[in-house]
Formats: C-alpha cells, sequence, structure tokens
C-alpha cells in the first residue's frame, strides 16, 4: 500500500511558562480497499459525512491506542468498498452517487432478533429492518447483500433453540435476497468491559461451550437446506470438538477477494491488487485455511480471514450501544462524540 510520512509538531504551553513540543506521525496512505466499518455503523450514523469526505478525498483515521499517531487515507485509489451495518437505511440514498464514481461495493449487514433481551438497544424494529435489507438487495443484488446473525449469545433463558427459532424467522424471509449467512459466537471473557457490562443485566449472559456449538451448527445445517445459502464463521477458532465443515460451514473472508474477482472483474486495478499476490492454493488433504491467504490482513487477528483493506471507523462512536460490543467502552463518550457530530457540518476530517 503506497504511503508516505509525514512529522508536524505542534507547540503547547505547559503551566503557563514552558513550551513542550507534541510529535504527531502522518502516515499518509492510498487504499485499494475501504472497509466501513469494523469499528463503527458508518451507513446508519455517519452517512452524510462518509459522502462529504469521499467528495473531498480523503479521511484522517486517529489510532485509538496512540492519539499522535494519525493516518491520512486518501480515496485517490479506492476501487471497492465494504460497508458493515445493522442498518443501512439513511446510506441508500447515497448509493447512486458511489455508482457514479464507479467504485465497487458490498454489505456486511447485521441482522440479529435480540429484541427481547434489549441487547441492541438503539435498532429499529426487526420488521423494519427485515425490510430494509429487502430494499437493499433489490437495488444493488442479493449477492452484494450479506446476511450475518453475529454475534450469537446465550444466556440461562437463551437457548440454542431459542436462537435458531430466530434465525428460522428470518431467514424464511430474506433467504431469497442474499447468497450468504455468516456467523460468530460472542467473546465475553477476554474483553473485561463487555463481562462488566453484561453483568449488570438482569440476564447472565454467556459464551457458547463445544456442544452447544456443535447443536447451533447442526440445526444451521438443517434450516439451510430449504435455503441453500452459503454459511460461514467469522473469525472462529476452528477446534476438532466443533466439527464446522462436516456441516458445509466454511471460514469467511469479510473482506473476501473471491467475492471481489467474482463481482468487479472488469476494475483493472482492483485486478491488478488481488493478482499481486496469487492465492496459496489448498490440497485435497488441507481445509480451506485463511492464514493460507498471502492477501490476509495481518493487522487483523490470527482466526481472521480478511484480505488488507483499510478500515477508516473509530471506535466509541456507534450510537447502537449493544450490550455486547467491545468497540466502545464508554456510552457517555458515544454520546457526546455525536451531539459533536450532529452540531457539525457533516464534513470534519475524522469522524471524531
Amino acid at each position: 500500500m503506497p504511503h508516505e510520512d509525514i512529522l508536524t509538531v505542534n507547540s503547547d504551553k505547559k503551566n503557563n511558562q514552558e513550551f513542550q513540543e507534541k510529535a504527531t506521525y502522518q502516515k499518509v496512505v492510498n487504499p485499494v480497499i475501504i472497509s466501513a466499518s469494523r469499528a463503527t455503523d458508518i451507513p446508519k450514523w455517519y452517512s452524510d459525512w462518509f459522502i462529504n469526505r469521499l467528495k473531498i478525498g480523503y479521511v484522517i483515521w486517529i489510532n485509538p491506542f496512540n492519539q499522535n499517531y494519525r493516518q491520512k487515507v486518501t480515496f485517490k485509489d479506492v476501487q471497492a468498498i465494504v460497508f458493515w451495518s445493522k442498518d443501512p437505511k439513511p446510506f441508500m440514498k447515497h448509493l447512486d452517487f458511489i455508482d457514479s464514481l464507479n467504485i465497487g461495493y458490498y454489505f456486511q449487514y447485521s441482522l440479529n432478533d435480540y429484541e427481547k433481551e434489549g441487547l441492541e438497544p438503539n435498532l429499529p424494529p426487526l420488521e423494519r429492518r427485515i425490510q430494509t435489507f429487502i430494499e437493499l438487495s433489490n437495488k444493488i443484488g442479493k449477492e452484494k447483500v450479506i446476511w450475518r446473525f453475529d454475534p450469537l449469545i446465550l444466556s440461562d433463558s437463551l437457548t440454542t433453540k431459542d436462537l435458531l427459532s430466530r434465525i428460522e424467522k428470518i431467514g424464511g424471509i430474506i433467504h431469497e435476497y442474499t447468497e450468504k449467512l455468516v456467523i460468530s459466537f460472542v467473546d465475553i471473557e477476554q474483553y473485561n468491559l463487555v463481562k462488566k457490562r453484561l453483568k449488570k443485566l438482569d440476564e447472565s449472559y454467556r459464551e457458547f461451550n463445544s456442544e452447544e456449538k456443535h447443536d447451533l451448527i447442526k440445526g444451521l445445517y438443517l434450516l439451510n437446506k430449504k435455503w441453500g445459502l452459503t454459511i460461514a464463521t467469522c473469525c472462529e477458532d476452528w477446534t476438532p470438538d466443533v466439527p464446522f465443515s462436516k456441516y458445509d460451514i466454511e471460514q469467511n473472508r469479510c473482506i473476501d477477494d473471491v467475492l471481489l474477482r467474482r463481482l468487479f472483474p472488469e476494475k483493472e486495478k482492483l485486478m491488478n491488487f488481488l493478482n499481486t499476490h496469487k492465492c496459496a492454493q489448498t490440497t485435497l488433504f488441507q481445509q480451506n485455511d485463511n492464514n493460507l491467504n498471502p492477501l490476509k490482513d495481518p493487522n487483523q487477528r490470527k482466526n481472521c480471514g480478511c484480505i488488507i483493506s483499510k478500515d477508516i471507523g473509530q471506535y466509541e462512536t456507534c450510537v447502537h450501544l449493544c450490550k455486547y460490543c467491545y468497540a466502545n467502552k464508554w456510552d457517555k463518550k458515544v454520546r457526546n462524540r455525536y451531539e459533536k457530530y450532529l452540531q457539525s457540518n457533516h464534513s470534519n476530517e475524522s469522524i471524531i
């Protein structure tokens, strides 16, 4: 990914006596593929900002762990965008403009049903989200709208049987409007902030054990006999005690070179980028191991199959405020940032 480094120095007063020089390192990056975004729902909450920045030609991405490290992400080489959303309705008015720029795109559309539990408090009713899914699919094609039911989470009263019933209800309506279902199992123990947040709720939420994972994927396999979808896991550790392959479940690549080749073969720049490294071929005796793909994004987790892209979202900006989400730490901070955004002209260099 081409880039150049810039060093800027700002002088701030300290104790009204001293001046302390603070160095801000800014790298200019020119990605071919944009992710918008794993960290926040840009199509829902920041659609006008995204379009304004697309017209201007760049965004500033701020490292959440080091505010002095920033990237100027330009759009000049962008050939494809992967959008992530739970409610992209506000963004649909902008799709014709993106089409006019000859930029390819597809959507990762999370369509869960946790209405009873209130785990996704700021989402529209499920019925409206299903209708938006269908409208989006009809507008851009079902191959460009990927259904995600993730994360899957359990509690004393929310069982695998309940989850399968909810998936069946949604899938029975939308399976003709998509080609793929992606699932993931909730991670609680490795994120203290998620663990603390869930403990404050009335229910006792928990992760899946191997037997429960087995029951869930077997149930999906049986449901899918009616639907004929591709089913894949996102960022899951494939251990021998959970036979994903037995139930025709694949390892997903959410930023997917195979899908990009299929959707946009006419985009020469994109094809050249994808062809820079030929994808490793699996043998008869190998699983489809995402870690064998030379295009795999090294900045993602070990079990993530995504190829190289640049994510332009920021943590602590998603106003859905989902209880299981690790991208938000303080709800108040999220609300304050969003209020600040609403009062802006929706074209600041960064979301934050």
